[in-house]
């Protein structure tokens, strides 16, 4: 297996620059680092039918939303609730408004993107509390946008993918909607990061262990959260009853074989997890699209994920 040149040119760059790890600034500076970092390589000039910023009722206070309507759209369509990645600390709306105008017009579906709040300021499990109440909100509101409200799927990168997982979760134990579909995009399972892959690409390859070590400092309030299931939806007394899920892995990414181990007991469990592996990138590819051509086949297949289960 060896590293795409694509991948390889990103990180080729960034040591060119001279930038410094996101986990050598503070977690204000990372936030701006990582802002203007990801517009710089993420898809270009995405065209899109209608985007809707409102601030929704969430459990402390409004959380923002992005509603997308894709181009051409004239009836009801299929929705996607997108949680963006970055660690529970950074990543926003912004960061992940081209991904989403990719996906609403690729579909075509409404995407609805969710600024939920993160740390520091905000520490677990506030995050999940604010994913969960923008996945109940989408559920009783969305038709108003020409969303269809019996089929709705959640999805989400890293972080984000870690909050797709456990927003199905807390709708089995709670009863409440639960999502037609998960994508999810190298999702974090497991914050105890003992797995072969964490030590194999430890360093080298954008998502190093410090970093992860930097991200859940200031996520997590303690080591207990890192075995609660809110946390670490790997460690979940059951998965029993989740909807279908599109599970994708980098080949040079730390995270892959916790994600591997969530596709495979959700298998074992009875559920319905397809796994994908993409062995020549790193974590974060999918939000590389103006430079790395395999973003562009991970949303294509994630896209085409969504219209099966929709279909069904």
């Amino acid at each position: 297996m060896a590293l795409d040149p694509q991948a390889k040119w990103v990180l080729d760059i960034a040591e060119e620059k001279g930038l410094p790890s996101l986990d050598q600034l503070t977690p204000t500076e990372a936030k701006a680092a990582y802002e203007e970092r990801a517009l710089t390589l993420t898809f270009k000039d995405v065209d899109i039918g209608k985007a809707i910023d409102l601030d929704i009722p969430g459990p402390i206070g409004d959380v923002p939303i992005r509603i997308y309507q894709p181009v051409g759209m004239t009836n009801s369509l299929p929705v996607l609730v997108y949680y963006h990645g970055g660690g529970w600390v950074i990543g926003s709306r912004d960061t992940h408004d081209s991904l989403c105008r990719l996906i609403a017009n690729s579909g075509p579906f409404v995407v609805v993107s969710v600024d939920y709040r993160m740390g520091p300021e905000h520490p677990f499990p506030a995050a999940v509390q604010d994913s969960v109440a923008a996945l109940n909100w989408t559920a009783e509101n969305i038709a108003e946008y020409n969303g269809n409200p019996d089929k709705i799927a959640v999805g989400g990168d890293s972080a984000g993918g870690n909050l797709s997982a456990v927003v199905c979760l807390a709708a089995l134990k709670e009863n409440s909607y639960l999502p037609k579909f998960q994508w999810l995009i190298y999702p974090a399972t497991d914050m105890e990061m003992t797995t072969p892959s964490h030590e194999k690409f430890a360093e080298g390859y954008f998502l190093t262990r410090s970093m992860m070590e930097y991200f859940q400092g200031h996520y997590l309030k303690n080591d207990a959260d890192k075995k609660d299931w809110r946390a670490s939806p790997l460690r979940a007394e059951s998965l029993k009853g989740l909807p279908p899920a599109l599970i994708q892995t980098a080949g040079f990414d730390p995270l892959q074989d916790e994600a591997i181990a969530y596709a495979e007991r959700m298998n074992k469990e009875g559920c319905e997890a397809k796994h994908t592996h993409y062995e020549g990138m790193v974590h974060g590819f999918i939000n590389l699209g103006s430079v790395v051509d395999k973003s562009t086949e991970c949303v294509n297949e994630g896209v085409a994920a969504l219209r099966e289960a929709f279909s069904k």
